[in-house]
């Protein structure tokens, strides 16, 4: 059975009341935007190449860092600089929605650039905020964006990245000294993402480092917080979705990445990305051009087979983020 949203785009049978929708809005480069309500999806750890920022509409995100976990509910913002390994779920038990801003690392230096007086690579030394004024100018990006309306949505985006790097900002700590841990760790990372699709056992990839498993297991999770089987299977997704976004079929990607097989690439994908791959690549592939932003014509069918409990939709209905 096909469910057809308000805004006209065919989408799969909501599962527990879940929904997201994950697109790049034309006129606006280096910035992707995602609104969801999760329930029961939960988000592995993982890290992002640039910025994200997000306000809850409802209900309560559990955001896991380094350091424990941090919530945010109705009006709370969540800041995470880039490369910060995180995890997320529900915090309630009716789960959480929100509206997300992941822009690029470019526009978020441009704009402290004009906007602040910040040296060095600019950040947040914060992870959450409380600030329904900022939070409401963050949901009026997603409307001016699904409107077509880009001149508000960027206008907007700038008036609320400055306000948040005014209020949060500060520059990015200096890279830790390297050590032989470190050094290790790195070249672990770059062999890892040279064999993406044969990797090395970590019992071999130490070997060929010229260290102890134990040692590198160690040094790997303390320089990318993440051991490096997790950090293997979310810098394969990174790498579906540069090809998804160049319009690379999902089978063809989970191949080139190193998945099993589709419905392989389908779980991991969907798990951390929060859409099914072959959703974030239908909304890259067909122009937004009419009013509203949804999908054209042009479908991509899953090869998952049977949506499961818990699954995540790969369009947002249409009513307005509060």
């Amino acid at each position: 059975m096909v469910m057809i949203s308000a805004g006209g785009a065919p989408t799969a049978p909501r599962a527990r009341g879940e929904w997201a929708r994950h697109w790049r809005p034309p006129g606006l480069p280096g910035l992707d935007l995602l609104r969801a309500r999760y329930v029961g999806h939960s988000f592995p750890r993982h890290a992002h190449d640039g910025y994200v920022i997000c306000v809850v509409t409802s209900g309560v995100e559990a955001v896991g860092l380094r350091d424990g976990v941090v919530r945010a509910g109705p009006g709370g913002i969540v800041m995470l600089n880039p490369e910060v390994p995180h995890s997320a779920r529900a915090g309630a038990p009716e789960g959480w929605s929100y509206a997300t801003l992941y822009p690029s690392a470019e526009v978020v230096a441009g704009i402290a650039r004009e906007t602040t007086g910040l040296r060095g690579t600019a950040g947040f030394v914060r992870t959450v905020a409380d600030e329904p004024g900022t939070g409401r100018l963050i949901a009026g990006i997603h409307r001016a964006a699904e409107a077509g309306n880009a001149l508000a949505a960027d206008s907007l985006l700038r008036i609320a990245l400055a306000r948040l790097l005014r209020g949060h900002g500060g520059p990015l700590p200096a890279r830790a000294p390297r050590t032989a841990g470190t050094r290790a760790a790195a070249r672990a990372r770059a062999v890892l993402e040279e064999r993406m699709a044969d990797p090395p056992t970590l019992e071999e990839l130490a070997r060929e480092l010229g260290t102890g498993p134990f040692a590198l297991l160690r040094a790997f999770r303390a320089a990318y917080g993440m051991p490096p089987h997790t950090w293997l299977t979310d810098a394969r997704v990174r790498r579906a979705r540069r090809l998804l976004e160049a319009g690379t079929p999902p089978a063809r990607t989970a191949v080139a990445v190193g998945f099993t097989d589709q419905p392989h690439l389908n779980r991991h994908f969907t798990r951390i990305v929060g859409v099914p791959p072959g959703a974030y690549r239908r909304e890259r592939a067909v122009p937004h051009g009419a009013p509203g932003g949804e999908p054209g014509a042009a479908r991509d069918q899953e090869a998952a087979g049977p949506r499961r409990r818990g699954a995540v939709s790969g369009a947002a209905p249409s009513p307005r983020c509060p």
